[in-house]
């Protein structure tokens, strides 16, 4: 355990929780679903406590394929109501978060007219199959048409299209020449995951006095009326008693609720794993698209830019929540030939590699199901066999966040004996209050907010959406120094420490900011933030030494980097 000797707000709000020792709801994991019912209840006036063991949306939302999607694949499994509520929160999400979530043109390559019309009723029915088929022309026509259906809002997104091999290669030159066709349809990217699930997050606390959040702190069991918390900073233990228990902690619900002495088998997660590249051709190959098909061995699979960088996916790997997902060999090997499949002029290598990563996917248990089949949906179990009721959420997704915080808020507000008094559907989040949409109304928001701010305008506003100018202020308004390369500074750092609640080195690379995703950490640069983070927080050269090591070992055994081991001239 890594101890803390520093007195940030965030551990002077572990000591007023410890203090008063009860809240009305207690939510276990901070990932977006847990965060989404925390800003719920927050808004509807609801003392509410979120604790999370690592740091907010460092799990399986920390993990995901950067995407804010309808599913269309879900059609197949018959899921018409997860996909229409899935378009609808899409569209809702373009407006309400438009300063993470854009429209992200995807196509789809094709390489057949009729494959898979014997064996897509036979999926759609049993949810199994024989040997998988890519999916032919006529099908994928039909998906999308039905798609298009659900997406009917205003014109947030065009129409699907579909062009011939001729044309398809004239906007995508790189491409498999033996492709038949393409189609192309809209759905949204989500370029910062967990500064969204943040900002979600800072809405809620905003909303509400007694709505309080700590990261680093783990349900560790019961007591009495109250549950057992541990400060995993500190160490210390104390119990908070709560009138409803919600269990939002995705792919260890089980566990949590075994943590809690309830025995539970709702969930049967899959690994899904990534890698990043820094290809310049491989980028230009995209233009600026996702590619999205099916392949022939039943896998999704993703190709798209992001960053600067091309991002690909994903797999779909029965997991064990008790052990670390991590991209194996093999997976690299798989994503590979993928690229190979639709771009086969394209060399790709392993030194092009710039970040991996590998999540467990919160679906429920699927017995002999197909991972690919499994429902994306969510349902909530409620236990009121205690003394207090014990919700749990068992499935979810990014895409679904803010619906599904409000049916899980609901079914505790009717637990609590409370009425909904306000409602999230078009209720814009954090950054994207007032966020301009046009170049015009991009540059005329930057003059009157981020005045001097110069090349670092951009930057800000793509970080933290109009937040910014409350963040350009902060820097102004004391000594400011670059970090990282110009990424960063040493006052929006000491920002991210006292709004955003970063305690660790970790927090800072892998979420709060882009450096480890894009390629830009190395020892210097981690040596660089831990020394400015030091006294920002209290550290002394152990606690410093062991940011340092544990930032290093968890980039290299979790993340695919081969950060050497720290100079000794480095060392506190």
């Amino acid at each position: 355990m890594i101890e803390s000797t520093h007195s940030s707000r965030e551990r002077e709000q572990v000591r007023a929780v410890r203090e008063s020792g009860r809240t009305t709801v207690l939510v276990i994991g901070a990932g977006i679903n847990g965060i989404a019912t925390f800003r719920d209840l927050a808004l509807q006036g609801v003392d509410v406590l979120l604790v999370e063991r690592g740091d907010f949306a460092s799990g399986a939302s920390s993990a995901s394929s950067h995407m804010i999607h309808g599913g269309i694949r879900y059609l197949e499994n018959g899921e018409f109501r997860l996909v229409r509520e899935s378009v609808q929160e899409r569209n809702g999400l373009l407006k309400i978060a438009p300063h993470y979530v854009k429209p992200l043109q995807t196509t789809i390559p094709i390489y057949s007219t009729f494959s898979g019309i014997l064996s897509a009723p036979l999926r759609f029915l049993t949810h199994r199959s024989g040997k998988p088929q890519e999916r032919g022309a006529f099908l994928i026509k039909v998906g999308l048409t039905i798609y298009d259906t659900f997406s009917r809002d205003g014109g947030v997104v065009p129409r699907h299209r579909f062009l011939g091999r001729r044309r398809s290669l004239a906007e995508l030159p790189s491409l498999d020449p033996g492709i038949k066709y393409t189609a192309t349809y809209y759905d949204a990217s989500m370029h910062d995951p967990e500064r969204l699930a943040l900002d979600v997050l800072q809405d809620g606390r905003a909303a509400h006095p007694g709505a309080i959040a700590l990261n680093y702190v783990e349900a560790a069991g019961r007591s009495g009326d109250g549950v057992l918390l541990r400060d995993l900073e500190s160490g210390t233990e104390f119990t908070v008693s709560a009138d409803v228990v919600v269990n939002a902690s995705g792919p260890w619900t089980d566990l949590t609720n075994e943590a809690l002495g309830e025995d539970t088998r709702f969930m049967g997660g899959t690994k899904g794993s990534h890698i990043v590249l820094d290809h310049p051709e491989l980028l230009d190959a995209t233009g600026g698209r996702e590619i999205f098909f099916e392949h022939s061995d039943g896998r999704i699979v993703l190709i798209y830019p992001l960053k600067g960088r091309v991002l690909v996916g994903t797999t779909d790997i029965d997991a064990d929540p008790r052990e670390n997902p991590v991209c194996t060999d093999e997976e690299i090997d798989y994503f590979f030939e993928l690229i190979h499949h639709v771009f086969p002029s394209i060399p790709v290598s392993r030194d092009q590699i710039v970040y991996t990563f590998s999540g467990i996917r919160p679906l429920p248990r699927h017995e002999d199901t197909a991972p690919g089949f499994v429902s994306r949906d969510y349902r909530i179990e409620v236990d009121k066999a205690g003394r207090v009721p014990l919700v749990s959420l068992v499935g979810g997704k990014w895409t679904t966040f803010r619906a599904l915080g409000e049916s899980l808020s609901d079914v505790v507000l009717g637990l609590i004996g409370r009425t909904r008094s306000v409602s999230t559907v078009g209720r814009a989040i954090g950054g994207g209050e007032g966020f301009p949409r046009t170049a015009r109304a991009r540059h005329s928001w930057v003059e009157q907010n981020l005045s001097g701010a110069g090349e670092r305008a951009e930057r800000l506003l793509t970080r933290y959406g109009t937040r910014a100018a409350q963040v350009w202020g902060f820097i102004q308004d004391g000594d400011d120094a670059p970090l990282a390369g110009g990424d960063l500074s040493t006052r929006e750092l000491a920002w991210m420490i006292e709004h955003e609640h970063a305690v660790r080195l970790q927090d800072v690379v892998l979420r709060r900011t882009s450096l480890a995703f894009t390629g830009d950490v190395d020892i210097d640069v981690l040596t660089e933030l831990a020394d400015a983070m030091a006294p920002l927080l209290g550290w002394d050269a152990a606690r410093r030494d062991a940011e340092l090591e544990g930032a290093r070992t968890l980039l290299n055994d979790r993340h695919g980097l081969e950060l050497p081991a720290l100079p000794s001239h480095l060392e506190g």
